[in-house]
């Protein structure tokens, strides 16, 4: 009797299992400057394109001067009115918005796939119930500042300027545009030129409900449109996410002005797995952490401490759930892996890769994954053997790549994840409660998860250390940028 070997995988596949909705996506997508879809003043236009097919989606407006000036200048013009409309009704309308996400959230799941690449179940079940959820949350709170801030009449800041990334575009827009309305603020939103699309169906929703006109408004383009935004003097306010790189720009632009400036920027976050950890649930969490996003979140835990006795054992583990992870379509309800958001940055992924291999870490990486041949597309991979001073160890890669190292002690933990500039967010894997709590408060990060990764609510407070930024997005936290503490009302406006 002979015994054939099992083989790592299954040799069938799912059948393809697309979403029916269909979603319709105007040729030309114009700005919304107080409360109507306009065309830009500038007449320049730009395509979105679909990063899994490579196919063009659409034209969205480029913002010029012009048409930055006449947005600021409509928040400007409502923010005496939405300033001192009772909070109650400033809730009403925040309470609506939330409603309408949830009734179109199919919707909006499909077009975020199709602009930013990621699985529909990603977006169908993390990014559009969240960023429901923050309007929620935060239409919970614009009737209840004075307990937020007891005895120290808080009031709206002004005009806030909100630029926000391409890795979670519908999300990035709740976290910014919820607290400031329910604050008494208006808003200018700015975002990212690869995925603006569901931001401007997001200013559907504001038509629908009648957000009073100029309240929020929503200008695209590139970074020359979210400078011209970011410098005008008329904004009282900045919230930026994305790269460290334009943050101490940001910086540097609004000294000595007066502005207000929250930073989130990048990361380089650390997972630490200790000897006494549910192995099978730390290597779900990992892959949670960093494939199932496609590295495409500042908070990955692109950093793997493993402690040096279960080091094989784990690298077995995430070999095989490696190689179970499905990539491809991202409209297909079974792909765990989608597409990257755009050549430029596929190319800066497949660099980092180059340059681990150049330094001596090992790669592994599954070939069994048959990458369609259009579109931007980078099997999950791994390296073993990075030594801290590699660039794979150091640099944000904003991919599905992992540098695995490892420690023998909880201090030699500690130290090698606080070795690094950033200090956005940080795991830690272990079944001692006192051990968790020992260890964490010892971490140089703004987020830590124990036992879990990458979980989110609208209640917690999101944000970072070193260049990682500063402020705080997320929870009564989040209301802080938004208000002045015992300023009048007038001056805000």
């Amino acid at each position: 009797m002979t015994t054939q070997s099992q083989p790592d995988v299954p040799s069938w596949e799912y059948s393809p299992a697309l979403d029916s909705t269909k979603v319709t996506i105007e040729q030309k997508n114009k700005l919304f400057i107080g409360g109507k879809f306009i065309s830009p003043k500038s007449r320049s236009w730009f395509a979105t394109v679909n990063p899994s097919t490579e196919k063009k989606l659409a034209d969205i407006a480029c913002a010029g001067k012009a048409d930055v000036n006449a947005a600021v200048a409509s928040a400007k013009a409502a923010l005496p009115k939405w300033s001192r409309l009772r909070s109650t009704e400033r809730a009403k309308y925040l309470y609506a918005i939330a409603r309408r996400i949830q009734e179109r959230a199919r919707e909006f799941a499909i077009l975020e796939t199709m602009d930013g690449g990621k699985p529909i179940k990603e977006s169908r079940d993390v990014d559009i119930p969240l960023a429901a959820q923050h309007f929620f949350y935060y239409a919970g709170w614009a009737d209840k500042l004075e307990y937020a801030f007891p005895g120290a009449n808080p009031s709206p800041v002004g005009v806030c300027a909100q630029i926000i990334p391409w890795n979670f575009p519908l999300l990035m827009a709740a976290w910014k545009i919820a607290p400031a309305l329910a604050c008494g603020n208006t808003s200018v939103l700015k975002p990212a030129e690869t995925t603006s699309l569901t931001a401007l169906r997001l200013a559907e929703i504001f038509q629908e409900v009648g957000l009073p006109p100029g309240v929020v408004n929503i200008v695209t383009g590139a970074g020359d449109t979210g400078r011209l935004l970011a410098e005008h003097k008329l904004v009282n306010k900045v919230a930026f996410t994305g790269s460290t790189q334009v943050g101490k720009l940001l910086m540097r632009e609004t000294a000595g002005t007066g502005k207000k400036l929250t930073l989130e920027l990048g990361g380089k976050s650390a997972n630490i797995i200790f000897a006494d950890a549910a192995i099978d649930q730390a290597v779900e969490g990992i892959v949670s952490g960093i494939y199932f996003n496609q590295g495409h979140v500042c908070c990955a835990g692109s950093r793997l401490f493993v402690e040096e006795s279960i080091l094989d054992e784990v690298v077995h583990k995430l070999k095989h759930r490696l190689s179970t992870l499905r990539v491809g379509d991202p409209l297909d309800k079974n792909t765990d892996l989608g597409a990257i958001n755009s050549k430029s940055q596929l190319d800066i992924v497949n660099g980092y890769i180059a340059a681990g291999i150049k330094e001596g870490a090992q790669l592994h990486k599954t070939t069994k994954h048959r990458l369609p041949s259009k579109g931007y597309w980078c099997n999950p991979c791994f390296f073993t053997d990075v030594q801290p001073s590699h660039t794979i160890a150091r640099e944000e890669i904003f991919g599905p790549v992992l540098s695995v190292m490892t420690f023998r002690t909880p201090e030699e933990a500690i130290s090698r994840a606080n070795n690094s500039p950033y200090g956005l967010a940080a795991g830690i894997w272990t079944d001692k409660g006192s051990k968790i709590f020992e260890i964490a408060k010892k971490l140089d990060a703004g987020i830590i998860w124990c036992n879990t990764y990458n979980k989110f609510d609208a209640a917690s407070p999101f944000g970072g250390f070193k260049e990682s930024g500063f402020g705080r997005e997320g929870g009564m936290q989040g209301l802080r940028p938004y208000v002045q503490l015992g300023a009048t009302l007038e001056r805000a406006n």
